[in-house]
């Protein structure tokens, strides 16, 4: 009998490996994968991916310039040694994450987003093979939009946590969205108590209505659940255009043949009714209201920037030690 791995992929969803352990990657055959700067911290502690570290280091010190221009520098190449490595073992894309301090400043997102192609493109990777992850802030989906539009930088808007983010990010036409299930979840639990599981988990309720909303409109900004506690709320999701998905789940998928009936269809979605259409993109006093309403979208956002920039900082600090050594 085929492998619950195997019935997710067979409903049609994308499955997208959120690691940046790239050599756990190539088992389950993604066609993407997914970093971040928490997931790219806990692979450098590898002496595995000594190497890389060692590149990223000689390249900046070629680069020059103070220690903390030095450590800028080797930030961002180590970001593409990891992409570059993973995009060796996957088909598609990889996804790899600006700066979370940035999150507030349009013209700095934009700006670190040129570099990173640029590094990508100086190793011989295509822009089409990458995904800029942008946090969905106002500034970030305007960072976006224009990056789209104007550069053709295809954009992953992650921490989205809201219905307000991901109506906005689709009409800033982004190629794709990470809306949080599993710390929708979290926040829940903690603030009600209670125990959610399968359809009545609040995030796989809020991805859900996500994916309708887009379909019933024709959006073709992608939408790729992440962020998953169990594997309950992945089999929820059967049929969703991706899911991005660690390693341990991944496994734990691979190694069941429970099935993994098909939840989410697009046909369906246009079929039903209709949920109300609403615009955000160009009414920045509407979209930070309707986010700051939201107390579970506000609090998981700012508090999802806070950790990528402490883990962000984390690494840096690493490559300034060696750098300086």
């Amino acid at each position: 009998m085929a492998t619950s791995l195997d019935q997710l992929k067979a409903t049609g969803t994308v499955v997208v490996s959120d690691s940046g352990d790239f050599e756990s990657i190539d088992a389950y055959k993604p066609q993407d994968a997914t970093t971040n700067p928490s997931l790219i911290l806990a692979a450098v502690g590898n002496p595995r991916y000594a190497h890389l570290v060692d590149a990223a280091v000689k390249y900046a010190k070629e680069k020059g310039g103070s220690l903390e221009e030095q450590s800028e520098h080797a930030t961002d190449r180590l970001l593409v040694e990891f992409g570059k490595a993973i995009l060796a073992i996957i088909p598609g894309r990889v996804s790899t994450e600006v700066d979370a301090r940035l999150s507030v400043d349009k013209e700095a997102t934009k700006a670190k987003a040129k570099q990173l192609i640029a590094l990508y493109e100086s190793v011989g990777i295509s822009k089409e093979r990458v995904l800029i992850k942008i946090a969905s802030t106002w500034e970030g989906i305007q960072a976006a939009r224009e990056l789209e539009k104007d550069e053709g930088i295809h954009c992953n808007l992650t921490l989205l946590f809201g219905f307000q983010q991901a109506v906005a990010c689709a009409e800033a036409g982004v190629t794709l969205i990470s809306p949080f299930v599993g710390r929708i979840l979290d926040w829940y639990k903690k603030k009600t108590g209670k125990t959610y599981e399968g359809d009545e988990d609040p995030g796989v309720q809020s991805v859900k209505k996500i994916f309708d909303y887009y379909k019933q409109y024709g959006y073709k900004t992608i939408v790729m659940g992440a962020s998953f506690r169990n594997t309950g709320e992945i089999k929820s999701l059967a049929g969703i255009d991706f899911l991005t998905i660690s390693p341990a789940l991944l496994e734990e998928l691979r190694k069941s043949t429970d099935p993994v009936p098909k939840k989410l269809d697009a046909q369906t979605a246009v079929q039903a009714d209709p949920l109300p259409k609403v615009s955000y993109i160009d009414n920045e006093a509407e979209f930070r209201w309707s986010l700051l309403a939201d107390e579970m979208a506000s609090d998981k956002l700012f508090e999802g920037i806070r950790k990528f920039a402490s883990d962000g900082q984390t690494v840096k600090k690493l490559l300034l030690s060696k750098l300086s050594a």
